[in-house]
C-alpha cells in the first residue's frame, strides 16, 4: 500500500474500545497513526485491504472514477468513522483526505484473528459492516430523488447531524465534492443552496459557504421527505 503520509507515532498496543470495538476480552492490538495532507490518497481502488481504518480527526472522501472521467464520491468519513472494511481482498473505493487528516491503522489480519474466536467482537465488526451497508443504501435513494433541493436538503441534515458544532455547520468539503456525491453538477449545488439562503432555511457565515448557519431545520426537513 502507498502511503502518502507522516507517522505520529509508532505501533503500541491500543484497547479494541479506544476503536469503539467491543469485545469479551478487550484484548490489545498493535494501532498506527498516521497523518495524510490534504488531498493525498489513503489508498487505492484495487490495492490489497491491508488494514482497517478510523478516522481521529480531518475528513475522508471514498470515491470511483467512471469510464468517462467521471468522479462519483461514495462517502465522507468524519471523526470515529471506520472505513476500509471490506469482504474481498482488495479495496473497491480509492480514498482520500479531503483536510489534513489522521486515521488509526490497525491489521485487518491481526483483528480477523481475535474475532475468530471472540464472539462479542464478531457481532461488534458486523454492526460496523450494517452501518456502511445502511449508508450505502441510503446514498442510492439520495441519488433517485427527483429534484436537486431534496438531494441537498438530505445532504445537509447528514452532515448536520454528523459535525455541527456550536450550532455552525462547518462543512470540509468542497462544493465540486458535494456536487461529486448528490450526483449533481457543481452549478446546481450551487444555485440549490442559494435558493435555501433565500427561503430562509439557511445562512452564510461571514460570506463563507462553507460555514452555514440552519435556520429552518423543519423546513429542510419537509424538503428531505418529499417524494
Amino acid at each position: 500500500m502507498l502511503m502518502h503520509a507522516t507517522p505520529v507515532s509508532l505501533p503500541r498496543p491500543h484497547s479494541l474500545s479506544e476503536l469503539g470495538m467491543t469485545a469479551a476480552s478487550n484484548p490489545t492490538v498493535s494501532l498506527s497513526e498516521f497523518t495524510y495532507r490534504r488531498g493525498s490518497e489513503i489508498y487505492g481502488e484495487k490495492e490489497p485491504a491491508e488494514y482497517i481504518y478510523q478516522v481521529k480527526s480531518g475528513t475522508v472522501r471514498s470515491y470511483k472514477l467512471l469510464s468517462d472521467g467521471r468522479r462519483q464520491i461514495n462517502a465522507f468519513h468524519v471523526p470515529g468513522d471506520t472505513f476500509g472494511l471490506t469482504n474481498g481482498g482488495v479495496h473497491r473505493f480509492t480514498t482520500e483526505a479531503v483536510t489534513d487528516t489522521t486515521v488509526r491503522l490497525i491489521r485487518r489480519e491481526s483483528l480477523d484473528a481475535v474475532a475468530g474466536s471472540d464472539g462479542t467482537l464478531t457481532g461488534s465488526l458486523l454492526d460496523m459492516t450494517t452501518t456502511n451497508l445502511r449508508h450505502a443504501e441510503d446514498h442510492m435513494l439520495l441519488l433517485g430523488r427527483k429534484t436537486s433541493l431534496e438531494r441537498v436538503a438530505a445532504f445537509l441534515i447528514e452532515m448536520d447531524r454528523r459535525l455541527t458544532a456550536a450550532g455552525v455547520l462547518a462543512l470540509p468539503m468542497s462544493r465540486r465534492d458535494i456536487a461529486d456525491y448528490l450526483g449533481m453538477t457543481l452549478e446546481i449545488v450551487s444555485r440549490s443552496l442559494s435558493h435555501l439562503r433565500a427561503l430562509g432555511i439557511l445562512g452564510f457565515i461571514d460570506n463563507n459557504q462553507r460555514h452555514i448557519v440552519l435556520l429552518d431545520r423543519q423546513q429542510l426537513t419537509g424538503f428531505d421527505r418529499r417524494n
